[in-house]
């Protein structure tokens, strides 16, 4: 099993900066795929509760690709405090996680 692989939670204000983020993102093999979901936030932001759709990018990528990838969304993104979380892959399609692996460039187990 695979422990390298890692998914990176990305919400972005608008699917269009989702869309771009993650063009960029799988462009630059930065991350092997990326997907977008809508999803309804609440966060308090300089003292009050604010809500409001997001358009969260998971995008699939390993432990070693993970800090470039996040300095590129640091670069791409329009928040200044973006969230750029990696969470880890406990289990998966051995095959997938490979073919993640191989196309951020990480040799496939």
């Amino acid at each position: 099993m695979r422990d390298d692989i890692v998914i990176a939670y990305i919400p972005c204000p608008t699917v269009e900066e989702a869309r771009g983020i993650g063009h960029r993102l799988v462009e630059e093999r930065l991350a092997a795929c990326a997907s977008i979901r809508a999803h309804e936030a609440i966060y308090r932001w300089h003292g009050l509760i604010e809500t409001g759709t997001e358009h969260a990018i998971l995008a699939k990528t390993t432990r070693a690709m993970f800090p470039r990838l996040r300095e590129r969304v640091l670069a791409l993104h329009s928040y200044s405090l973006p969230c750029i979380l990696a969470l880890p892959v406990v289990d998966g399609n051995a095959a997938f996680l490979d073919w993640v692996a191989a196309e951020t460039g990480a040799t496939p187990a």
